[in-house]
């Protein structure tokens, strides 16, 4: 197997960036059926790979690195999420949710009403588990903070690492 910037020729493999070693995400338990292997020429040139991790708040004063999600999307210029491109490569649009003590869960980034953004990962399901607040206007550089409602509420997170694809 062959790696080019965190994807595999033959799968999608996504580089943790803040824990060692890489992990392929073929091994984890999710609907292996619906996630094709990304082809990383086939990308265009606007894909980033961008590392969230969660900012300080009242559970974690220092913030946290272990608590954190890996996005693959589109930029625009302005670093915010790009959506005609999403449009026509949404399939390669991936969110790997990670946390200490569990498996990473593989989903999608789904673009929704009013420019919202969800990250779903019951590919076979309709509900979204996760969403992003205000993704839409956000820009994704490294040093600015997003939030991210969960099943808890919402938690700040910091950008840490975009990188090209």
């Amino acid at each position: 197997m062959t790696e080019i910037n965190g994807l595999a020729s033959d799968g999608l493999m996504i580089s943790q960036i803040a824990r060692q070693p890489r992990v392929s995400l073929r091994r984890f338990q999710m609907n292996r059926a619906a996630f094709k292997p990304l082809q990383n020429t086939a990308l265009p040139h606007s894909f980033r790979q961008v590392r969230l991790e969660r900012a300080r708040e009242h559970d974690h004063p220092e913030g946290t690195s272990a608590i954190g999600y890996v996005i693959v999307a589109p930029l625009d210029m302005a670093s915010r999420i790009d959506v005609e491109t999403w449009r026509a490569h949404r399939d390669a649009c991936r969110v790997v949710r990670q946390r200490p003590g569990e498996d990473d869960q593989l989903g999608h980034l789904v673009h929704g009403p009013a420019d919202s953004w969800r990250f779903h990962y019951d590919v076979a399901g309709a509900t979204a588990d996760e969403a992003g607040f205000h993704f839409g206007s956000e820009p994704f550089r490294v040093g600015e903070y997003v939030s991210v409602h969960e099943a808890d509420g919402m938690h700040p997170y910091r950008v840490v690492a975009v990188t090209p694809l």
